[in-house]
């Protein structure tokens, strides 16, 4: 609805709606006296006056010499002006709904920054633009939701508290490495009694209720370890995505000036982009051309490694802990000629210990024995094992040693020790008998066995008898019932010896093997996170760098930038920028004077 908006000589205004105002009549809708130069369609000489398809009134109105002046202005609209505002209002709505399913951002000749962070969008073939982010939070109750999560992801992803993190991890595994694990309390109490506590202050107690007697299952330890890995991911997501996603993307600079505010920036007089292209390409270069200007980069895999080196880093931690709490684990000596099973043998180590059906598996030791260096020390010893299944069939057999252990069915049996567990005698062409062998203490780390034939009244008081010793399955030494020394023999000799009237043969020593038999799910996952480590951070070292250009008549300005190898950049941009062909202008050919006789 318009309006009529009154001016005068006096500071004050009135709006007047036309509705008002009487058609053919000079009454202005107040008792005034007015004269007026307006037209409604009844008039037939209307002074108006039509400037840009507007028609302009003017009024006055008069009253006891008050001058009241006004004008009316209206826009003369035809059906092409409706036509080409429908027009516009359905190309507005077209844009608004584009922009609902891509991001549309305006252009920018900035140069584009490795570190920054966040989306931008790609427009006009490749240009890169700054981002503008719109985030629709649900209300109240998310604005405070995501202010706490970019708050934690803040903390988080903090350099030195990772850097803390991973002293406390190492601090913590080097004092497991310290600290006897899976002992009794017993040995605790001996080991760091109260009286005399460790440092002043180490006691038993902290061993006990921190959990260091098994440290890589330990809640602090775990808690540790997790931490760790949150602050891994944070970083990640965080800093080394974002760095990525602008890594990924191409653009193209259209201001000289931008592009001479590089690291690198060097300008070719007379060449053509073209060829600068061309030569960037042989280089190894992803090379984009876009009328004048080219963006070119190569080394996009070292943006990628950071994320690949966090990745096997939460790898190798995830198969840590799979093994510390995941795992079984068991001991056994046996002797030769008989058998165990292997689910009486394992233990869980964790929460996470998940039997398989391997653990019904029955180990037979077929036989134990021994290698031995020209001195008669033990060089290696092997056993002969087979494995049975719930039926008596043997399902696998292997000799396994030292270093060279048994795998089968996620169960690894490894050879771990041994001992004597019986010797083999004839006594006066009676038996055989088998005599049990068993550890003496001696001074040192060397093994000897003993064991006693006693002779007449076993049930006297003062039984005496022939001993034997043994540090080995080679030989069996020999003594009376006075403890003197008597002979040698060595197993499966058949050569008797009389002590005090008997006559003994040693048959055979009957060895015992030491197993030691564990389950860890853990180990593949170890393995590859720390090969994926190696390769990454060989990756890691890779440059990226980046190039542009733009045509300028016959010259081209460059600019590049990388973010390794800084001192050696500049000098293969030299290389390259010399290999560039330089343009010549070519003449139009003169006609020489043709002289004709």
């Amino acid at each position: 609805m318009a309006s009529l908006h009154l001016t005068s000589s006096r500071p004050q205004s009135q709006s007047i709606p036309l509705s008002k105002l009487q058609n053919g009549t000079t009454s202005c809708y107040t008792t005034t006296r007015c004269c007026y130069y307006g037209y409604y369609p009844f008039f037939p000489k209307p002074p108006f006056s039509l400037r840009n398809s507007q028609i302009r009134y003017s009024f006055c109105c008069r009253n006891n010499g008050l001058a009241l002046g006004f004008t009316v202005s209206y826009k003369l609209e035809t059906s092409k002006d409706n036509v080409l505002t429908q027009s516009k209002k359905k190309k507005k709505k077209k844009e608004e709904e584009d922009k609902k399913s891509k991001i549309v951002v305006p252009e920018s000749n900035e140069a584009p920054s490795l570190s920054e962070e966040g989306t931008a969008g790609i427009s006009n073939g490749g240009t890169r633009q700054p981002a503008t982010r719109k985030t629709q939070l649900g209300g109240v109750g998310g604005s405070w939701k995501s202010s706490i999560w970019r708050r934690v992801l803040a903390i988080l992803s903090n350099l030195p508290l990772a850097l803390a993190e991973m002293a406390a991890v190492a601090a913590l595994m080097a004092l497991g490495t310290v600290i006897d694990q899976g002992e009794t309390p017993d040995f605790y109490f001996r080991k760091y009694p109260e009286d005399n506590p460790v440092l002043g202050f180490f006691t038993w107690r902290w061993v006990l209720t921190l959990g260091f007697d098994h440290m890589f299952t330990s809640p602090i330890f775990f808690g540790t370890l997790v931490l760790l890995g949150a602050s891994l991911m944070a970083c990640t997501y965080t800093t080394q995505i974002p760095l990525v996603r602008v890594a990924r993307r191409w653009s193209f600079l259209y201001s000289a000036e931008v592009i001479r505010k590089q690291e690198y920036t060097d300008t070719l007089p007379q060449a053509s982009i073209k060829d600068l292209g061309v030569i960037l390409m042989g280089a190894g270069y992803e090379v984009f051309l876009k009328g004048p200007s080219l963006y070119a980069f190569k080394g996009l895999a070292g943006r990628f490694a950071p994320i690949g080196v966090h990745l096997a880093l939460l790898l190798i931690m995830a198969g840590g802990t799979l093994s510390s709490a995941g795992s079984f684990r068991g001991s056994v000596t046996v002797p030769q000629g008989l058998n165990f099973v292997v689910g009486d043998v394992l233990g869980p180590s964790g929460f996470l210990s998940m039997p398989s059906e391997a653990f019904n598996t029955e180990v037979h030791v077929n036989r134990f024995y021994m290698d031995y260096y020209d001195s008669g020390e033990v060089r290696q010893f092997h056993t002969d094992l087979s494995l049975l299944d719930l039926n008596g069939k043997e399902v696998m057999r292997k000799t396994i040693s030292v270093n060279d252990p048994l795998r089968y069915g996620g169960i690894t049996i490894y050879q771990t020790d041994w001992s004597l567990s019986a010797v083999q005698i004839l006594k006066d062409n009676e038996g055989p008998f088998n005599l049990a062998m068993a550890p003496l203490q001696i001074n040192g780390d060397k093994k000897l066995y003993g064991t006693f034939l006693p002779i007449g009244d076993v049930n006297s008081p003062d039984v005496k008898g022939i001993s034997m010793l043994a540090r080995d399955l080679q030989s069996i030494v020999l003594y009376d019932q006075q403890g003197k020394f008597v002979g040698v023999r060595r197993p499966n000799s058949k050569l008797p010896i009389d002590i005090d009237g008997i006559k003994i043969v040693i048959v055979d020593a009957i060895g015992s093997t030491g197993l030691d038999i564990k389950t860890d799910p853990g180990v593949p996952i170890v393995y590859a996170g720390f090969g994926a480590l190696m390769l990454t951070t060989c990756i890691s070292f890779l440059s990226h760098s980046q190039i542009w250009a733009l045509q300028d008549g016959t010259e081209v300005i460059i600019g590049g930038k990388t973010n390794r190898a800084k001192g050696e950049f500049p000098e293969e941009m030299n290389l390259l920028l010399d290999q560039v062909p330089e343009l010549v202008e070519s003449s139009s050919p003169k006609q020489s004077d043709v002289i004709s006789g």
